[in-house]
């Protein structure tokens, strides 16, 4: 009779549901960059696992713009991108799995603005002047005074303390 009640009693009790759900990501689904990411970063509520999750990163043209290096820390996976060049709409799909639960599988879009010019650095030379010589010995000949001034007050204490001791 007890086993029932208590068959009958946890029936009835309700346990939240534990399903994972996205946090964050970064870039945010639906915003627009000017500069490109380097990376995208989803967070989830549960701590994934180690393996079995997958994240692709595809151009307007749907071409592959991940690196295929995924990293997963906790509820945080990231993968790395290849330059991003052409300008539209990237789709980001993924798969995350966190042990005990159904498996996360959906995609979101960002839009990339790439620059009109892409340009690169352009390199400039500049000559280092030397160090004036007038400078260099004006320094010269300040140290040396410095150093015979020093000699100087070091003889002084000397003769100083040989007095001091010579009375004792």
């Amino acid at each position: 009779m007890a086993a029932c009640a208590v068959a009958l009693l946890s029936f009835f009790i309700v346990t939240p549901a534990s399903a994972n759900s996205l946090v964050n990501t970064s870039p945010v689904s639906g915003s627009t960059l000017s500069a490109p990411p380097s990376a995208v970063t989803i967070t989830t509520q549960v701590a994934l696992m180690d393996i079995g999750n997958s994240v692709t990163v595809t151009d307007p043209k749907g071409a592959r713009v991940d690196d295929g290096a995924l990293t997963v820390d906790g509820v945080n996976v990231i993968i790395g991108l290849k330059p991003l060049t052409l300008s539209g709409d990237y789709t980001v799909t993924y798969v995350l799995l966190a042990d005990n639960d159904v498996p996360l599988e959906g995609s979101y879009t960002f839009s990339f603005s790439a620059p009109s010019v892409i340009s690169s650095p352009t390199a400039t030379s500049t000559t280092a002047t030397p160090p004036t010589a007038s400078s260099s010995s004006t320094t010269s000949v300040f140290v040396i005074g410095l150093l015979f001034v020093a000699f100087v007050i070091l003889v002084l204490l000397s003769l100083y303390a040989r007095k001091i001791f010579k009375e004792r």
